[in-house]
């Protein structure tokens, strides 16, 4: 989707805010973007991102950033930074309108009070055990707490003394005074303030109480003057107490929609799961080019084109659902097609001399950049008598289809010479370590003039010449579909993938990525789509593959057109 795009169908979030325009509830749309910073941005917030800022575009308004940073003991400076780059990666810009939840404590702090003086809100001692089994079940109702009656006075007092940091953690938290006997748990009494005598990340050690997110979400949203506050569907429930909280303190209320989150097969979207996976070692970092943050992705190759592709082709839903993760790569081989330069890279090397080409010649053959995109021209990429080639492309005792290099048989050289197998060098385990070739100096550029024809053309670089790297090869992180899919007692961290990274050393690229930029992302021909990693600026070239040539999701769309 392009920003600001009023061709994006009319999913039903667009028509109820074309709704309230029509119908003079709102004379403007205006949404925020309201990450907590407690974590990376995963591409479950891209959707997010696409819808908060998208919409906002379409209409001629506006989208805030604003970061939920209620809880001190889990935020951290680090989130902030990076929450910003991500979003303005993706192609989203908020600005001049950077706001945090921290901005207002103080305004929540008096709308607390204001509830307090209304004898809707209540300083009670209960345990968070305590709170949690007086809370009662969906099927049978809470009960009400000892210190519900308090009159106005004791807790203003009490209030305020929690404030002033009278109080250790946790012996004290202010709670709404709704009804605990409602349908709605979120309804029983909810926490609205609790003692944290911890280091904020913006305000220092200004406050030692702090509000709970369902106590400034909407508020926040009612101070910054937000029109529509769309929300994920785990917010459809928590819906019924924001609007509590906004009417009890007469204020202007947002109109609220939930969409569904977004649920990407063999990967988990919940930061919580994501930190354990970064503190237990089994990645390495939030940035880890297995995770499926957008940091991640970016490293392993990752377009900020081909994630808003993905997003708007899944659409905005009502039910959660689960979406293929092929989808995904479908979007980045496409977008990475008609963008990426071709070159050749040789990730498990196998010998290759060529007998009749002269000793110390090379020559300059010309490669096509990208034949996608014409304007991309070409380069020259060096032969020699010496030529590396894929292990994979030669077997000694070809199966049957198998149409490559074999003793005997011919294969085209991509952009040079027709070549012949006519001897097989090995070690002492018997393992092929060379092949002794021919070729036939009238086949340039890949055609025969007696019009002989190969059924195999294969990538190669020229040994002398050939740049040395290492390559990671990246599958799912996770063995099942579903990662939470496990037995009684057990958690998703039992279906990790072992095999979920395979590093290659001892490739060798062609000349011509040298001096490539971290970040840089090329197709190696007949392999995939690599990104370099900013591991190479420590010395030798690291690729990511970001992607294989394989695309499992085209295929499904043809099966599908063709039934």
């Amino acid at each position: 989707m392009t920003l600001g795009d009023s061709n994006q169908p009319m999913d039903f979030i667009r028509v109820a805010v074309m709704d309230d325009l029509k119908a003079g509830r709102y004379s403007r749309v205006h949404t925020r973007f309201p990450p907590e910073p407690n974590g990376y941005l995963h591409i479950g917030h891209a959707k997010a991102m696409c819808i908060d800022f998208g919409i906002a575009a379409e209409f001629g308004g506006q989208c805030n950033l604003r970061f939920d940073d209620t809880n001190p003991v889990k935020e951290d400076v680090e989130y902030v930074e990076s929450i910003q780059q991500d979003i303005r990666w993706l192609g989203f810009d908020w600005e001049d309108r950077l706001y945090y939840a921290s901005d207002y404590f103080e305004r929540l702090c008096e709308y607390a009070v204001t509830l307090i003086t209304k004898g809707k809100a209540y300083v009670c001692d209960l345990s968070a055990d305590d709170i949690r089994e007086y809370r009662g079940t969906l099927t049978e109702p809470g009960k009400e707490s000892p210190y519900r009656n308090r009159t106005v006075e004791d807790n203003l007092d009490l209030f305020a003394r929690m404030r002033a940091g009278e109080f250790p953690d946790g012996s004290r938290t202010l709670r709404a005074k709704i009804d605990m006997a409602s349908g709605n748990i979120n309804l029983r009494d909810p926490v609205m303030y609790r003692i944290i005598h911890a280091t904020h990340h913006r305000t220092g050690d200004a406050w030692c109480v702090y509000p709970m997110y369902d106590f400034a979400h909407g508020q926040s949203d009612s101070i910054e003057g937000i029109t529509h506050s769309l929300c994920s569907l785990e917010y459809e429930d928590h819906r019924p107490l924001y609007n509590w909280y906004l009417d009890a303190l007469d204020i202007d209320r947002p109109r609220q929609i939930e969409f569904a989150r977004l649920n990407v097969s063999f990967t988990v979207l919940s930061k919580r799961k994501l930190l354990r996976l970064v503190q237990g070692g089994h990645v390495k970092g939030w940035d880890d080019p297995r995770m499926p943050t957008l940091s991640g992705l970016r490293r392993r190759g990752y377009t900020p084109e081909a994630i808003r592709d993905f997003c708007d082709r899944i659409g905005v839903a009502k039910k959660d659902s689960m979406v293929d993760i092929a989808l995904l790569e479908h979007c980045l081989r496409e977008d990475l097609n008609k963008r990426a330069p071709r070159v050749m890279g040789v990730l498990k090397p196998l010998r290759v001399v060529i007998e009749n080409y002269p000793e110390g010649r090379v020559e300059e053959v010309a490669a096509v950049n990208n034949p996608e995109d014409p304007s991309a021209g070409t380069r020259t990429v060096p032969f020699s008598r010496v030529l590396y080639i894929e292990q994979d492309d030669f077997r000694e005792n070809p199966p049957p289809k198998y149409y490559r290099f074999a003793p005997g048989r011919e294969v085209r050289l991509r952009y040079a010479y027709f070549l012949k197998c006519v001897g097989v060098v090995k070690d002492a385990q018997g393992d092929v370590v060379e092949l002794t070739c021919t070729y036939d100096p009238a086949t340039r550029g890949g055609d025969a003039p007696d019009g002989r024809k190969v059924k195999a053309t294969i990538h190669w670089v020229s040994a002398a010449h050939a740049v040395p790297a290492r390559v990671r090869l990246y599958d799912r992180l996770f063995v099942k579909e579903d990662p939470d899919d496990v037995d009684g007692g057990q958690d998703f961290l039992e279906n990790l993938n072992p095999d979920s990274l395979e590093v290659l050393t001892g490739c060798w690229v062609e000349p011509s990525l040298a001096e490539s930029k971290p970040g840089s992302i090329y197709q190696f021909e007949r392999q995939g789509y690599f990104c370099l990693d900013p591991d190479a600026a420590k010395g030798s070239l690291v690729f990511n593959r970001a992607v294989s040539l394989k695309d499992q999701w085209a295929r499904i769309e043809r099966a599908q057109r063709v039934g």
